[in-house]
């Protein structure tokens, strides 16, 4: 199953996979709801899921598909590895990582690994090392802009608020903020929400 909001990428993967006769390619899907009714009634062996969709992360949405499907293995696709995304997702589930740029065999190769071990380790698949932010200053930034509070994020996160507060100040340093609105603002605008 392949899940990408790009049209041309979907469509460009689905034709890539579809000419190789031992992967067959069961649905397709542009959102994370779309997604998980797919995966709900066709129990893919493997999820090609993007980084980034409109209505969620892939952190948020591997746990989704893997309930409605255990089975099911998911492979990260984005343009974007050093994302402060991918360690979390990879957490949540995920099986490994594939860059958009990589060559069509790359790709097969890493589904079928997949498929056969439940793992890719290819050379993207480590992620975050280069992340602007950590992987908990991630889960930080990304209840702040739920609209949480230091308290709420604390008590979700396991962290005591001084040290909410100490992720979120470094955060805000790194993406040059002033306040919370702005951090968010900036987030957004290097792709990180």
């Amino acid at each position: 199953m392949v899940v990408d909001d790009h049209p041309v990428v979907r469509d460009g993967v689905v034709t890539q996979l579809d000419r190789h006769g031992d992967i067959r390619v069961v649905g397709s899907a542009a959102d994370a709801a779309a997604a998980v009714r797919l995966c709900t009634a066709e129990k893919p062996d493997v999820v090609l899921l993007d980084l980034r969709l409109p209505d969620a992360m892939a952190v948020d949405v591997v746990p989704r598909l893997r309930a409605v499907s255990p089975a099911s293995r998911v492979l990260l696709f984005t343009a974007f590895p050093e994302h402060a995304a991918v360690a979390p997702s990879l957490a949540a589930g995920a099986c490994g990582l594939v860059v958009k740029d990589a060559s069509g065999t790359v790709l097969r190769d890493a589904l079928r690994e997949v498929f056969r071990t439940g793992r890719y380790d290819g050379a993207d698949a480590g992620g975050s090392a280069a992340a602007p932010v950590t992987p908990r200053e991630y889960d930080v930034l990304r209840l702040v802009a739920f609209g949480h509070t230091n308290v709420e994020i604390g008590e979700q996160l396991g962290l005591s608020v001084n040290t909410v507060k100490t992720y979120l100040h470094n955060v805000m340093g790194k993406l040059h903020a002033r306040n919370r609105a702005q951090v968010i603002a900036n987030a957004r605008a290097h792709g990180l929400l």
